[in-house]
């Protein structure tokens, strides 16, 4: 019996474009970066105004929207979020009070998704820690120049993304 190389992917594809080391070492500190900032940033808004970051991502752009209220399709493009994710979590703020669902006066068969006063308040609460978290941890710890670099490098990313989904490439080979 003879042993034969396994390899992860399938004989006939191309080899896949592999990580050189200094490539994964940048991958490895951006993802471990991310878990850890995320995950501090949650923390944070669990203990100190007792949201979660999906609670947050929903009630900044409430917050902000003209009589604080939007469609829900609207609220799912800014979260960046599926609509069934979308309905999950307004469904949960829902029961906490922090947001409820009207008619919309625009269409009959449509709905829009309002910031209620519980909801405004514990935004209000939440968003000085929040801010104060990120300058310490993000906006402090850059430099002016850094800063620049970490918005264009974002924005290129992002472009990338939504380049890929404008047109229908989700990574996978239909083949």
């Amino acid at each position: 019996m003879t042993c034969q190389r396994q390899t992860l992917y399938a004989p006939a594809m191309v080899e896949p474009r592999w990580l050189s080391d200094k490539e994964q070492d940048t991958w490895r500190a951006f993802t471990y970066m991310r878990t850890e900032l995320e995950a501090e940033l949650e923390r944070r808004l669990e203990r100190d105004g007792g949201l979660s970051a999906a609670d947050y991502a929903i009630l900044v752009p409430l917050s902000e929207a003209p009589g604080r209220k939007l469609r829900p399709r609207d609220l799912a493009r800014i979260a960046g979020w599926e609509k069934s994710r979308l309905s999950h979590q307004i469904r949960r703020m829902e029961s906490r009070g922090l947001v409820e669902r009207q008619a919309c006066p625009d269409d009959a068969r449509g709905s829009v998704v309002k910031l209620t006063r519980r909801g405004y308040r514990a935004i209000v609460a939440a968003a000085p820690d929040h801010v104060e978290a990120v300058r310490e941890y993000v906006i402090d710890a850059l430099s002016d120049s850094q800063l620049t670099a970490l918005r264009r490098i974002s924005e290129r990313i992002l472009g990338r993304i939504r380049a890929g989904k404008e047109s229908g490439d989700d990574g996978s080979d239909q083949g």
